[in-house]
């Protein structure tokens, strides 16, 4: 678009107005007043898709007025639905594979991607940090790293600055007005770190964990790290607890969902303060059978409420999401949400509201959550629920999206502005900008 006075939310309206316009014959006066703001529309490349085909997880929305290779960078795709139009953003990391998407908690428009060249086996990575602009998504940086990465996390102390967790065992503090080079390099783990995350709380320190079984805690103006926890297994996410600056929480190959608490006496624990077996049933409730515990499977990812401060969810390899209230841990989960065909590879709660939650999986589908604590929340009869004997706690699955054609590895919220727009990525190069609201019933 050439107007560049256009705002994110006026473009989206223009590519909606747009296509509504196109699919229905209603003549321009019809359509948003955002239209006379953008004389260059037609340089805006504007794909409609029918509901039908694009329902189809494997279904890639034919690029019809793409005259440059670079279109998949610039992307606006609407997609028609009977009920309405859903409007996406599209970048493309061109040989990289994304693993980590995070907005930033400063700005609305900024958004950090970390991805691996061939699919982080082997080969080097590329922190992207990517504009939502008049334009579309535009890529304002990118830094090369010597192996692959696998997760970033923004600082809460400094705008600009975000770290990396890569291959190598480094843990690398990037900074945006710094070309090339991180401004700080922490190398302590054995193994690729796996996860990364900044305490929101103490916003002084973050952690690290990874494949050595271990997490780590620094401060970003020390050589070192202040604490090593323990956890003796391969650690694929460990997180603060956005409520506590000293609870700290991680899930790992073992299946077990650990919470720290760094005001407790180290000793022997080296503060674990709960160990809970994800894979344990639930509780049986008063006049129903107990329910048959399954085989263990590795831990993924997991991730704290944002309201209840009490409450975590997990996933991992047996498909399966599960929510547990840490006051109870020897309960089971509150919770259990089955519906993925692969393994769930990264959860995130909703910022905006209690219930929802946005997972994104190896099959290739981001899906939109309630876990039923909402106070009228489902549509489901609890008859129908216990017929299948993975459901438990009155949640259910309220969407899904399923443009992605590889392996989704990666999602988040956008933190400001209406409440159900997040970002994906994966492993088909790309970083998709989408409203959650589109495809929830």
């Amino acid at each position: 678009c050439r107007d560049h006075s256009l705002t994110h939310a006026e473009l989206l309206s223009v590519a909606t107005s747009t296509a509504r316009r196109v699919v229905t014959g209603q003549p321009e006066s019809r359509c948003s007043p955002a239209i006379s703001k953008a004389p260059g529309l037609g340089l805006i490349h504007i794909v409609i898709c029918n509901h039908a085909a694009a329902q189809h997880q494997h279904f890639i929305p034919a690029r019809h007025d793409a005259p440059t290779p670079t279109y998949t960078s610039r992307a606006i795709v609407c997609y028609y639905y009977p009920r309405g139009f859903f409007v996406m953003l599209e970048f493309r990391t061109q040989g990289f594979n994304g693993y980590s998407v995070k907005y930033s908690p400063f700005f609305d428009s900024r958004i950090a991607v970390a991805t691996s060249a061939n699919f982080g086996l082997v080969g080097n990575g590329r922190l992207y940090i990517l504009g939502l602009t008049a334009n579309g998504i535009v890529a304002e940086k990118w830094f090369d790293t010597q192996d692959s990465l696998f997760d970033s996390t923004w600082s809460e102390s400094h705008e600009n600055q975000l770290l990396t967790a890569c291959g190598d065992g480094s843990v690398k503090l990037f900074d945006i007005n710094v070309p090339t080079y991180p401004i700080a390099s922490w190398q302590e783990h054995a193994r690729e770190v796996f996860a990364v995350h900044w305490n929101l709380v103490a916003k002084d320190t973050f952690l690290s964990s990874s494949w050595d079984g271990c997490i780590k805690i620094w401060n970003p103006n020390s050589d070192a790290s202040i604490t090593t926890l323990p956890t003796h297994s391969c650690t694929y996410s460990a997180s603060f607890s956005p409520h506590n600056a000293s609870v700290l929480s991680s899930v790992s190959s073992d299946s077990h969902l650990r919470v720290f608490d760094l005001r407790t006496p180290a000793s022997a624990s080296n503060h674990l303060t709960m160990n809970v077996p994800i894979h344990q049933p639930p509780k049986a409730r008063m006049g129903q059978a107990a329910s048959i515990g399954i085989a263990p499977a590795e831990a993924l990812t997991h991730d704290w409420n944002k309201y209840r401060d009490t409450i975590v969810a997990t996933a991992g390899v047996d498909r399966v999401i599960r929510t547990f209230d840490i006051r109870m841990p020897q309960a089971g989960p509150v919770a259990v949400l089955p519906g993925h065909e692969y393994a769930v590879r990264k959860l995130s709660w909703s910022p905006h509201l209690s219930d929802i939650l946005l997972s994104a999986s190896y099959d290739m589908t981001c899906r939109v959550w309630t876990d039923g604590s909402a106070m009228g929340v489902g549509s489901v009869k609890q008859e129908n629920m216990l017929e299948d004997p993975m459901f438990y706690g009155g949640g259910r699955e309220m969407g899904r999206m399923g443009r992605h054609t590889e392996f989704v590895t990666g999602v988040d919220w956008c933190l400001f502005g209406a409440e159900g727009w997040c970002a994906s990525t994966g492993w088909d190069e790309r970083v998709l900008v989408w409203d959650a609201r589109a495809v929830m019933q």
